[in-house]
C-alpha cells in the first residue's frame, strides 16, 4: 500500500508541475516582461476610425482639385490607406497625366493609381470645346471695363508721343543745327512713350508674364536680326554717322570712290546722287562711309589744266608768254591765283607745254572755261606761227612756193569772240525735282539753320 500510496502522490505532483509551465507558457507577461500586451478591441476600433477619416481627407482634397479643372469633372477619387485609385473618363491623355500630378500634391498621399479611361466620343469633345469657349468669351466680358481702360491708356500714349514729336526740342537746336538729330531724339521719345503705355497696359491686365517675355526676348530678337539683317543696319549706322558728319551737302559735286555727280539725298540706307549725264544713282552709306570722298564744292576756286604739243623748233619762252596772255583774257580765269604753266616733257618728236588756270566755280563753268582757254591758246599759236609736231618734214628751196602748192603754214585763225563760260546748269532741274521727291527722307535736309561756307557766301550749291 505503501508503493501504491507513494506512487499516487508522485504522480499528482508531477502533474501539478505540468500544469505550472503550461500557465507559464501561456501568460508571456510572467516570463517575458517586454512582451506586448494584447490588442484592445477598443483602441483598434479608433485606429480605423482615424484611418477612415484621414483618406476621406485626402478624397475630398483631391476630388476638389481635380473639379478645378472642368476637363477633369468626371473622374473619380478612391482613397484606400492613403493610396489614391483615378477612375472615370477624359477627352485627352494630357487630361490623365494632370489628375495624377494633382493626386500627388495632396498631403498624406502615398501613391496614386491611374485607371482613367479615354473618352474618344465626338459629343464629349464638342461639350469640352464648347465649354472653353463659353469660359473664354465670360472672361473677356468679365475683362471688358478693363480692356476699355487699358485701350485708353495707349492711345492716350500715342497722342502724347506724336505730340511730343510734332514739337522741336529746343535745347538740342541750340547745340546742334542738325536736324536729323532733332528728328532721331523726337522718334526715340515718341517710342519710348508709346512702349511705357503698352506695358502699362498689359500690366493692368495681368499679362505681367507676357511684359516679361517681351522684354526678355527683345534682346535675343535684336541679336538674331542683327545677323539676318548686318547690312542693313551697316548702312543705316553709317547713314547716321553720315548725317552726323556731314561732309557735303544737298547740290554738290561728288567723286565716290569711281561714282561722280551732284548729290540729291541722304537716306537711312543710301546716298542718291545724280550723275553729270542725268542719271539717279544710289549708293550705300556703308560704302560712302569708308570710300574716299572728293568733294568740288567745298573750295569755290578750283583749277584746270590742258596740255599742247609744239615743235622742238619753236621757243618754249615766246610759247609760254603768249599762252599765259591769253589763257588771263579768257572770260572766267581768275587773275588771283594767276595763270601758271610747266614744260612737261622735251624730246625730238616735240615739246609738251602744260598751262593752269583758275576759276570760280560759283559763276563759271570749269569744263567751259577750260574749253575756251585750249581755243584761245591754240588760235594765238597759229597767227604767231607757233607749229604743232610735224609728222611729216618739208623741205623749201624757194622761198615762195610753187605755183599750186598750199602754204602748209597756213592755219584757219580762231574767231576773235569768246564763248560761254557760264555756269552749267543742264541737270539742275532734274536734280532739283529729285531732291524735292526726297524731302521727306532727305538726312541732309536742313532748311531751318544755315550752313558756314568757305569764303563770303556760300559755296555749297553752285
Amino acid at each position: 500500500m505503501m508503493p501504491l500510496r507513494r506512487f499516487a502522490t508522485a504522480l499528482l505532483a508531477l502533474a501539478l508541475t505540468t500544469g505550472s509551465c503550461v500557465a507559464q507558457t501561456r501568460d508571456p507577461a510572467r516570463t517575458d516582461p517586454g512582451a506586448a500586451a494584447a490588442p484592445n478591441p477598443q483602441q483598434v476600433a479608433t485606429e480605423l476610425r482615424a484611418g477612415a477619416r484621414e483618406d476621406g481627407r485626402i478624397a475630398s482634397a483631391v476630388a476638389a482639385r481635380l473639379l478645378r479643372q472642368p476637363a477633369l469633372s468626371h473622374v473619380s477619387v478612391e482613397v484606400q490607406g492613403g493610396i489614391v485609385t483615378l477612375g472615370g473618363k477624359v477627352s485627352e491623355d494630357a487630361d490623365r497625366a494632370q489628375a495624377q500630378v494633382l493626386a500627388r500634391q495632396v498631403h498624406g498621399v502615398s501613391d496614386v493609381v491611374s485607371a482613367i479611361r479615354l473618352d474618344a466620343s465626338v459629343q464629349t469633345r464638342f461639350d469640352r470645346a464648347l465649354d472653353e469657349v463659353k469660359e473664354r468669351v465670360i472672361s473677356i466680358v468679365a475683362a471688358a471695363p478693363l480692356l476699355v481702360i487699358a485701350a485708353a491708356i495707349v492711345l492716350f500714349a500715342w497722342w502724347i508721343g506724336t505730340l511730343v514729336a510734332q514739337r522741336p526740342v529746343r535745347w538740342l537746336k541750340q547745340h546742334s543745327d542738325n536736324p536729323y538729330m532733332d528728328g532721331l531724339f523726337r522718334r526715340i521719345l515718341q517710342s519710348v512713350i508709346v512702349l511705357g503705355g503698352i506695358l502699362l497696359a498689359l500690366n493692368l491686365l495681368g499679362a505681367t508674364a507676357l511684359v516679361g517675355a517681351v522684354l526678355g526676348s527683345a534682346g535675343v530678337i535684336g541679336l538674331a536680326l542683327g545677323f539676318a539683317f548686318r547690312d542693313v543696319a551697316e548702312n543705316y549706322i553709317a547713314g547716321v554717322l553720315l548725317s552726323l558728319r556731314r561732309p557735303f551737302a544737298p547740290g554738290d559735286h561728288l567723286v565716290i570712290d569711281k561714282y561722280e555727280g551732284k548729290v540729291v539725298a541722304l537716306t537711312s540706307r543710301a546716298t542718291l546722287l545724280m550723275t553729270l549725264d542725268g542719271n539717279h544713282l544710289s549708293l550705300p552709306n556703308a560704302l560712302v562711309f569708308k570710300s574716299v570722298v572728293l568733294n568740288y564744292s567745298v573750295n569755290p576756286k578750283r583749277r584746270f589744266d590742258f596740255s599742247l604739243l609744239i615743235d622742238p623748233a619753236e621757243s618754249i619762252r615766246e610759247s609760254q608768254q603768249l599762252a599765259i596772255a591769253e589763257i588771263g583774257r579768257v572770260d572766267g580765269v581768275l587773275s588771283e591765283p594767276a595763270p601758271s604753266w610747266v614744260a612737261e616733257n622735251f624730246v625730238a618728236s616735240g615739246i609738251s607745254l602744260k598751262f593752269y588756270g583758275w576759276v570760280d566755280q560759283r559763276s563759271s563753268d570749269i569744263g567751259k572755261v577750260r574749253s575756251e582757254a585750249l581755243r584761245a591758246v591754240k588760235s594765238a599759236f597759229a597767227k604767231a606761227r607757233i607749229e604743232a609736231p610735224r609728222s611729216i618734214q618739208y623741205v623749201f628751196t624757194s622761198p615762195a612756193p610753187p605755183s599750186g602748192m598750199i602754204d602748209v603754214r597756213g592755219t584757219t585763225e580762231e574767231p576773235t569772240d569768246q564763248g560761254d563760260t557760264s555756269v552749267n546748269h543742264d541737270i539742275d532741274p532734274q536734280l532739283a525735282a529729285a531732291q524735292q521727291a526726297t524731302d521727306k527722307k532727305n538726312l541732309l535736309d536742313d532748311s531751318d539753320s544755315v550752313r558756314p561756307a568757305d569764303g563770303d557766301v556760300d559755296a555749297r550749291t553752285p
